[in-house]
């Protein structure tokens, strides 16, 4: 139950400390809504987009609550698209099979934390956004590997929109000086868009195969 403060916008321990944060949260409902049409006969993305809308409402807790079970409710929804999107990705973009896609997935976390570890030796101080740079490389390298194909243009600009979104949740800090609602609610909007692209590009990969 202990409280927070990580963004600029919160001022104190007030529920509504941070509105602009807590309401850009419905971005991530309204990419639900616009993908979930798409996700028809589709199991894994419509779990996706099911996820895609926990993920706002987990976020939005932890930027009313700012507690500690709040900040859990807003990164395990995350890393769950994470390894959902990865298994579905190794498995119907490379052809896997079930096993190997499971075993990708696995490999995830060990991953992401020698990419970080490495990362904040170059770049100390990055803390989680050094995970989430993780994500952005690995979707990118499915891009590049899959970059004579419509899905992996696709990846590719997904990439390019998290990266983009990245930039914004690490200025937050930096601008909050002369911008005091700071910049977190564009990672939320950037954020919502490059989630609901990635699972669009998903259902049009399995439309087309």
């Amino acid at each position: 139950m202990e409280q927070v403060i990580a963004y600029c916008e919160r001022t104190d321990f007030g529920l509504w400390s941070e509105p602009v944060n807590a309401v850009t949260n419905a971005a991530f409902l309204l990419a639900a809504l616009w993908v979930w049409p798409m996700t028809r006969g589709l199991p894994l993305a419509r779990s996706m987009a099911l996820v895609l809308a926990v993920i706002g409402v987990g976020s939005f807790l932890w930027h009313t609550h700012a507690t500690r079970w709040a900040g859990l409710a807003d990164v395990l929804p995350i890393l769950g698209f994470i390894l959902l999107y990865l298994f579905a990705a190794t498995r119907d973009y490379l052809g896997a099979s079930g096993l190997v896609a499971g075993l990708v997935t696995a490999a995830f976390l060990p991953y992401a934390a020698a990419f970080s570890w490495v990362l904040g030796l170059v770049v100390p101080g990055l803390g989680a956004n050094a995970a989430y740079l993780s994500v952005a490389a690995l979707i990118a390298a499915y891009g590049v590997y899959l970059r004579a194909t419509a899905t992996g243009q696709g990846l590719l600009i997904g990439a390019g929109i998290l990266a983009i979104s990245l930039g914004f949740r690490m200025l937050d800090g930096p601008v909050c000086d002369v911008f005091p609602i700071g910049t977190h609610f564009m990672w939320h909007l950037l954020n919502a868009v490059m989630l609901g692209w990635m699972i669009r590009v998903y259902c049009r990969h399995m439309r087309r195969a």
